[in-house]
């Protein structure tokens, strides 16, 4: 998709976005399963939005800080209680463009995946790896590639369908890529709202290999965050990456 930035997902979906995934994303269990790994903080959220995430963990009394490009989702953070109290940078999470260590750094929600290149997401490992205090822990969610999902590379889907409203997602599969660009498409009574995304997806051993071209190794894996066993039939995974002065 031509002129796609690292801004525009986030740009064109934030007035929707806490309602779009409020139902379909366990914040609590996230929250919780963060919380534990904090250790003595402080924490960097990558891709901080709307701060889902942050906002709770603060009210946990973590010390929580956070990185994003879109002006718009940290629009929203910032009109939440207490989101305007959360430390953010500007910017391309890739960079980790702050100062200090940290006992935990996470990205959420597939996010990893909206760096489109492999380079920028191992780059991304690196970057995270050199802000880790000892002990510290990488942490990222994100689904497991379903290429059956698409037929002659590409796919149009119902997401919801309500009285008012039916919302599709029509994607095109760039398989030598490993990427997704997608509109997700809002069609009601006021008119037709699109959102672009593009992914750059990778499945677990890649992110394992990312990891340890980093210096991190995989520490732990689950098929979510209430800790279920990560198997064949996982969706999702939730992967903890530390080094070896991590381990006890």
């Amino acid at each position: 998709m031509q002129d796609y930035g690292p801004e525009t997902y986030g740009d064109r979906i934030a007035e929707l976005y806490d309602s779009l995934y409020e139902r379909e994303l366990d914040t609590d269990a996230a929250v919780d399963g963060l919380a534990r790994l904090a250790g003595s903080g402080p924490v960097l959220e990558l891709a901080i939005g709307t701060g889902r995430l942050a906002i709770p963990l603060a009210q946990r009394g973590i010390d929580i800080r956070g990185i994003d490009a879109s002006e718009e989702m940290v629009a929203r953070l910032r009109a939440k209680p207490g989101g305007e109290d959360i430390p953010v940078t500007m910017g391309d999470f890739a960079d980790v463009g702050v100062e200090g260590s940290f006992s935990l750094v996470f990205v959420v929600f597939n996010t990893l995946f909206a760096l489109l290149t492999q380079e920028d997401q191992l780059r991304c490992f690196r970057n995270v790896a050199a802000h880790l205090a000892d002990g510290g822990r990488f942490v990222v969610e994100a689904f497991v590639p379903d290429l059956a999902r698409f037929e002659r590379g590409q796919r149009v889907g119902v997401s919801a369908v309500s009285i008012d409203r039916v919302d599709l997602e029509v994607s095109r599969h760039d398989a030598v890529n490993q990427r997704v660009d997608s509109q997700h498409v809002f069609v009601s009574g006021e008119g037709t709202r699109l959102s672009p995304v593009s992914l750059r997806y990778a499945f677990p051993s890649e992110l394992d290999l990312m990891a340890r071209l980093a210096g991190l190794e995989l520490q732990e894996r689950c098929g979510g965050w209430s800790g279920e066993p990560f198997t064949n039939a996982s969706r999702d995974h939730v992967s903890i990456y530390g080094s070896d002065r991590t381990r006890p």
